[in-house]
């Protein structure tokens, strides 16, 4: 009976930690995160009737697909450093405004192009408006609510947002690839109303009052060994979420044919199944680690799942049915659900003149790392095979990531009331 009450009064507390952070700030940066992953998935669900469109070879979807990911990534890296420092100088609030801007200009011009450049420029232009609005609305959100109940407002944002992979996933099947541009960039235009009434932190206008701090600096991450290596331990504990979504997702229909699954793939299925997986492991990392009281603690065990969940992609699926893939796809959405608490433990390990420069960049480089690992395969798969490079490529990510936790700081309920000297 005592067990029970203690249960009871668990999920009560949990309960009560949602219903408190749920601010006007947590939900319209929750609706900019659903809008922010429906436009940044879009172009992996679309990528191959939109390039078939274009006349592209289906033989050279792959290749070409890559090569425009790349851009899409490398917009995702210059607009990280870009947005996060502004966000530092100027505020978060204003950055959020110009980001949404920029990438649902870029995605409803999008639905209007005719060749392979436009496509490539279009995709780098969305890449650095994406890439300023998860990682400063993540500032904005841990500056404003109270230490104990800001890991709830991190998983409501993240597990309502990833929903937009889900949705972009349904609207691209139900309609064609323009249309689907289209109802992302009218989302966006939609969201940037909302963003008016935003309050602006307190934190951030406090630490305008410590003089000799200096502001959104980047080069700031690199010029203290111990600072340097909480930014690139934060990137490496995150890198195998975009290892599972830029590779084994992603081109989840190139690798189903190539390990033997019986039936059709499509990237669209693929990402439907591994992004709704994705927000069941949003909501419960979110919850294990208010429970464990530890950010570390929480991102091992998922970790540790979707490391789990790769091994059975590539050594179980043979013969197997599509359905049976795409479960494995939902198995590896709930792995790779820390993506919140990993930018929650970005968040918390940096002073507020850093805050957003650390974390929004931090976030992109994550996304960037889709680029070597893609150079990797179009340089070897031809020779090697795809799923044996892609487990090559796994092993590393892996091995960087648990090292990364091991040496990372716990920063659950920590006081982000500080700077970086």
């Amino acid at each position: 009976m005592d067990e029970r009450a203690a249960e009871g009064a668990s999920a009560g507390l949990q309960w009560a930690g949602f219903r408190q952070a749920l601010t006007p700030t947590v939900l319209v940066a929750t609706l900019g995160y659903f809008v922010d992953i429906y436009d940044l998935l879009l172009f992996r669900v679309v990528r191959e009737p939109s390039l078939l469109a274009l006349g592209v070879p289906d033989s050279q979807t792959l290749s070409v697909g890559l090569t425009l990911d790349n851009f899409q990534q490398a917009g995702l890296l210059i607009g990280g450093i870009l947005w996060g420092s502004l966000g530092d100088k100027r505020g978060r609030v204003s950055v959020l405004y110009g980001s949404i801007l920029l990438y649902s200009t870029a995605n409803v011009l999008n639905a209007f192009i005719s060749t392979i450049p436009q496509y490539e420029a279009l995709r780098f232009l969305a890449g650095v408006g994406l890439a300023g609005e998860l990682g400063v609305a993540i500032t904005l959100v841990s500056e404003v609510l109270p230490p104990a109940i800001r890991g709830y407002g991190t998983t409501i944002i993240a597990t309502v947002g990833v929903l937009g992979a889900v949705v972009a996933a349904s609207v691209a099947k139900l309609s064609s690839w323009k249309v689907a541009y289209l109802v992302g960039g009218s989302l966006g235009f939609g969201l940037l109303l909302l963003r008016v009434r935003l309050a602006e932190s307190g934190l951030f206008a406090n630490a305008a009052d410590h003089k000799g701090a200096s502001r959104g600096n980047f080069l700031m991450l690199f010029n203290s060994r111990e600072r340097f290596g909480r930014y690139v331990g934060s990137i490496f504990m995150a890198i195998p979420i975009w290892f599972v979504i830029g590779l084994l997702v992603a081109y989840g229909n190139k690798l189903a044919a190539a390990l033997g699954v019986i039936g059709a793939v499509t990237p669209a299925d693929c990402i439907l199944f591994a992004y709704s997986g994705l927000a069941v492991g949003d909501l419960s990392s979110g919850l294990v680690s208010q429970a464990l009281a530890s950010r570390r603690k929480a991102i091992g065990g998922y970790v540790a799942l979707t490391m789990v969940g790769t091994v059975i992609y590539f050594t179980s699926m043979r013969g197997q049915s599509a359905s049976a893939f795409l479960g494995v796809c939902f198995l590896l959405g709930i792995g790779t659900g820390y993506w919140a608490m990993f930018m929650q433990s970005t968040a918390e390990q940096f002073g507020t003149n850093m805050r957003a420069t650390a974390t929004t960049s931090a976030s992109n480089f994550v996304r960037a790392a889709v680029i070597p690992m893609g150079m990797i395969v179009k340089a070897y798969a031809p020779t090697f095979g795809l799923p044996q490079v892609v487990m090559a490529i796994g092993a590393v990510v892996f091995t960087c990531a648990f090292v990364a936790l091991a040496l990372l700081p716990e920063t659950f309920g920590k006081s982000l009331d500080f700077v970086e000297e």
